[in-house]
């Protein structure tokens, strides 16, 4: 795990939104190294790479989540991400909607709930 992999990880996750990457991964301090690897490998090996743009890569991310079912806080996080990406309420919704037919109803209904109450909370604060 290199320093340059850990600050380009903590770049994309503030452009992501996140205000302080290095806070928000504390979560994980008692796994030593787990929160590093995290960054290293999702924000900075995944999400730089070409081909989609930042708004693409979390409505897919939004879409696999939602097929999972039971990853709602990671659902929080993408979704507060997603927006800031670029994406519209209706574009979340919709992308958690076409879930449906691969995913079930159970799994798509967790997710609008998720996603309900982060942006509500968003346009409470704002």
């Amino acid at each position: 795990m290199s320093d340059e992999k850990l600050q380009r990880g903590f770049k994309k996750l503030r452009e992501l939104g996140s205000k302080s990457p290095a806070e928000d991964l504390k979560i994980f301090d008692f796994v030593p190294g787990f929160g590093q690897a995290l960054v290293e490998y999702e924000f900075c090996d995944i999400y730089n790479r070409p081909g989609l743009d930042l708004k693409a890569r979390q409505m897919v991310t939004i879409a696999g989540l939602t097929a999972l079912g039971y990853a709602v806080n990671q659902l929080h996080v993408h979704v507060r991400m997603a927006l800031k990406a670029g994406c519209t309420k209706l574009e979340i919704y919709e992308t958690m909607i076409q879930m449906a037919p691969f995913a079930g109803f159970p799994a798509v209904i967790n997710a609008l709930k998720a996603a309900k109450e982060v942006i509500e909370a968003l346009e409470k604060a704002s």
